[in-house]
């Protein structure tokens, strides 16, 4: 059971078949076809059954898939740890789309510039997407909202806060102040889906006043969330940090939610899964953090009208 077949299995799995697996490994299909069968012959099990046109990973094919990641993964370090320390190879790095949109462009345009022996690969999702990506070994760090249960980050990860942001609610112009969940006039929160974090800390903000909205409309970008809100669909919770961004600031209202607001995104990873691609990174988003002398948000009770 070598590296190259582990390598073959997971892209098979990972592209849902041999043809995509193929055009991905730059291999033929015959010798996808054929490395898997030996590895299969190897283990004296089958790994896949055909179901119509899709293969389906058997019992034995799941048991395989999890040990296969961390084979790769270790391999991947062991690369890393005998070359010289300079920066190279891939790095698979998850996001929220409010990081990579607020945040990410300038710092990675620099960091292709000084490290262009790095093939970055970037994906975005919900903080709880994110989590089991890296637990998974799917992607190798990911920026994350901290999340309401600090302890969903168990000892199998390491992390370090890399910027706070401002957590607002967006109502559609002239709503009235928001001072607690009893205020808020519309009855449609729209946000992300559930494993967002933001989500998560807003939702629970409406059941400490005892209420919970009527509905829950899921969007998938914020742009799209800003864009009802203008509307008068519902409301919608934001880091202050991606409003520059959007259009139709004008016709909605920012209401601070105080020391509820102050969220930190954290940069995590799997703890011993560490390289030196990583680790230029995490210098980078060090030196653009904002963390340093920033002190907690202040309660508050006003409502600010985007300029």
């Amino acid at each position: 059971m070598d590296l190259a077949a582990l390598t073959i299995f997971r892209a098979v799995v990972r592209e849902n078949g041999v043809t995509r697996a193929a055009a991905k490994l730059n291999r033929v299909q015959s010798n996808v076809t054929t490395r898997i069968k030996q590895l299969e012959e190897q283990l004296g099990t089958d790994l896949f059954i055909r179901d119509g046109r899709r293969l389906v990973l058997t019992p034995a094919g799941e048991t395989l898939l999890p040990y296969a990641e961390r084979l790769l993964a270790l391999a991947d370090e062991a690369r890393h740890a005998v070359r010289e320390n300079r920066p190279s190879g891939r790095l698979r790095l998850g996001t929220m789309e409010s990081v990579a949109a607020s945040r990410l462009p300038g710092l990675l345009a620099q960091y292709h510039q000084r490290w262009p022996d790095v093939a970055l690969e970037l994906e975005t999702g919900t903080t709880g997407r994110l989590v089991e990506r890296v637990r998974e070994f799917e992607v190798d760090a990911a920026l994350i909202a901290m999340p309401l249960d600090p302890d969903t980050l168990t000892d199998v990860f390491e992390s370090v806060p890399v910027f706070r942001e401002e957590l607002v609610m967006l109502t559609p112009r002239g709503h009235r102040p928001i001072h607690q969940a009893r205020d808020v006039a519309l009855s449609t929160l729209i946000a992300f889906e559930r494993g967002c974090a933001y989500r998560s800390y807003i939702e629970k903000w409406y059941l400490e006043h005892g209420i919970r909205p009527a509905r829950v409309l899921e969007l998938g970008s914020y742009h799209a969330i800003v864009a009802c809100v203008a509307a008068g669909a519902g409301v919608a919770v934001a880091p202050r940090s991606v409003l520059d961004l959007q259009q139709n600031v004008d016709d909605i209202a920012v209401h601070s939610l105080g020391e509820l607001g102050t969220i930190d995104t954290l940069l995590i990873w799997r703890r011993g899964h560490f390289s030196s691609a990583l680790n230029a990174l995490r210098e980078e988003l060090l030196a653009a953090s904002n963390m340093a002398g920033t002190a907690p948000a202040q309660g508050g009770e006003t409502t600010m009208q985007p300029a």
